[in-house]
């Protein structure tokens, strides 16, 4: 009943954080920062390689070193092809990184994800079919609805968005705080499963493999460098979840993403930080 009630509370407070950060984020924004960012082809097609070619690849590498038993290494596979997580704008203005790039890389990336996963998934795993619907809903009613009205207020009304998106901020980051404490009350017996499974290790491994391939492959600008690693490290739990839940029937599968997602935001978070103390433009 407790597991409960912590699961249904971290549901909640998780649609505030999504809605209230891609709030925020769009009040501090234009439209024309956020596209300027696309039109920089090298560094799309850079991201789009890093997260739907070799971060899959890592993924697969990674289950095969570490003999993850089966539902386990379809659970890391699951991450290593979803990407866009709705976490990057928040870590990319903790580390400091391009604001813009990090909505724009969001949006891309979550996409993309629509429309590769049903594609890649029964190369994959013959015999799965994956409904592309219920992703493309949470991108749009979660993500894009109160970004759009984020940079609507602030095209129309910028003394009123500048007043309001502190008070935005907070909601978001408190929310944050939050949204971390119930996930890991509410799927602590899902965590301590994986233990001595090398599950909590593949998610380790795999979040460091995407944080140095989003690095090298972010170019010299510092602030883009950033939002590169921690785009790539994090991954779309999100869509992970609901192709995991539909789509396999053993429960191990969606307790791998869960626990990986975990394991995601207890590195990255502090890691953003880190990242926050580099220089402006590297060497």
């Amino acid at each position: 009943m407790l597991m409960d009630l912590l699961s249904k509370g971290a549901t909640v407070v998780m649609l505030i954080w999504v809605v209230f950060s891609m709030l925020a984020m769009g009040t501090g924004l234009t439209l024309a920062r956020i596209t300027e960012r696309l039109r920089n082809v090298r560094l799309v097609l850079l991201a789009l390689l890093a997260n739907f070619v070799l971060m899959p690849i890592g993924a697969e590498a990674l289950a095969k070193v570490l003999r993850l038993d089966e539902p386990f290494e379809v659970g890391l596979l699951l991450l290593g092809c979803a990407a866009g997580g709705p976490f990057l704008p928040t870590l990319a203005e903790r580390a400091k990184g391009d604001p813009a790039f990090a909505v724009s890389t969001t949006v891309l990336l979550m996409v993309v994800t629509v429309g590769y996963l049903p594609i890649v998934l029964p190369l994959l795993f013959p015999g799965v079919t994956v409904d592309p619907w219920p992703i493309a809903r949470f991108l749009v009613l979660l993500l894009l609805l109160p970004l759009a009205a984020g940079l609507a207020l602030n095209a129309l009304y910028k003394g009123l968005a500048a007043r309001v998106k502190p008070i935005l901020d907070w909601i978001s980051n408190v929310s944050l705080i939050l949204l971390v404490l119930l996930i890991t009350a509410a799927n602590i017996d899902k965590i301590l499963q994986l233990f001595g499974t090398f599950g909590i290790l593949a998610g380790l491994l795999l979040t460091a493999f995407g944080v140095g391939i989003g690095w090298l492959l972010g170019g010299r600008n510092v602030e883009t460098k950033r939002v590169m690693a921690l785009g790539t490290g994090q991954r779309n739990g999100a869509a992970a979840l609901v192709v995991g839940s539909q789509s396999f029937d053993d429960p191990k599968v969606v307790v791998m993403v869960i626990v990986i997602v975990l394991v995601q935001v207890i590195v990255l978070m502090p890691l953003s930080r880190a990242l926050a103390y580099r220089g402006t433009v590297s060497p």
